[in-house]
């Protein structure tokens, strides 16, 4: 396995930036967020990343699927353009020969990340995740006849209404199965599954499934807005060794990305945040 530098741990870098510092402190590969490649531009981000020599361990992030559930024609119309805007994300991730696409599918219908509810909302999670089923039917083969892999990402069930009604890594890969192993993976990210009690039986399962290996570890306490509670390797309370060990056995061979969402670290110099990154993978992450 390789180090990978996920765009979003320095996030004042733009692809032109992230690139240049994967290059500079000897990283082999970048995952890219769709926001950032469209600011530099897709034609631009795909020669960027190729002249550089670099891979694309993964591009973020289709799915937010769940929007059909809601009543009538405004379900039917929400469902309609998330196909359209996945659609887009798997062409993306084509032209940039990522090595998957990551999805979060999306939490309950009408609740919007970060905003009150104050809309419609349907509180139906298992209807909810049969609009995932839905949504993943569409979007497999569109996916496989373009040579891009879909990553279903579970979140920690505190996400669970807003981001991703998939919680656990056993549901994730049980909604992948109907699905050729070159059409629908799985992401394992430590944040999201380390407290997991059945993460290994799940981890062996997923075998050849896993698309994308993610690390970060789990802040204690957790910051006021939870969603930045990703810390460096080694910062918080995830035992890292054993959950790669299992990953390893599992048979994956792709590259582990480090995913930080934290105010600090987005605050400090990147190339630090590098050279820290770069030490603790070695030093937490690979420890035997």
């Amino acid at each position: 396995m390789n180090l990978s530098l996920n765009q979003w741990t320095t996030r004042r870098w733009t692809v032109a930036e992230a690139v240049d510092g994967c290059v500079r402190h000897g990283l082999e590969a970048i995952g890219l967020w769709r926001q950032e490649v469209a600011a530099q531009g897709l034609a631009e981000s795909a020669k960027l990343v190729r002249e550089a020599g670099l891979r694309v361990s993964s591009l973020c992030r289709g799915g937010f699927l769940t929007a059909g559930g809601l009543p009538g024609e405004e379900g039917r119309r929400a469902f309609a353009e998330a196909l359209d805007d996945n659609r887009r994300a798997v062409d993306e991730a084509a032209e940039l020969g990522a090595a998957c696409l990551v999805m979060v599918v999306g939490g309950l219908p009408g609740v919007v990340p970060g905003e009150p509810m104050t809309g419609p909302v349907s509180r139906d999670v298992a209807g909810a995740r049969e609009r995932v089923a839905e949504g993943l039917a569409e979007l497999a083969p569109y996916a496989g006849e373009r040579g891009v892999k879909l990553a279903l990402e579970p979140l920690h069930p505190v996400y669970c209404a807003d981001r991703a009604v998939l919680s656990t890594l056993e549901q994730a890969v049980d909604l992948c199965l109907p699905y050729p192993v070159e059409q629908v993976g799985v992401v394992v990210d430590t944040f999201h599954v380390w407290w997991d009690p059945r993460l290994f039986e799940h981890i062996a399962r997923a075998g050849e499934r896993i698309a994308s290996y993610q690390v970060c570890d789990f802040l204690h306490p957790l910051p006021a807005d939870v969603l930045l509670g990703r810390g460096m390797m080694g910062d918080g309370v995830i035992d890292f060794a054993p959950i790669t060990r299992a990953v390893l056995e599992a048979g994956y061979t792709g590259d582990v990305e480090v995913e930080i969402f934290n105010a600090d670290v987005w605050a400090a110099d990147p190339d630090e945040v590098l050279a820290t990154m770069k030490a603790r993978y070695a030093e937490v992450v690979l420890r035997s």
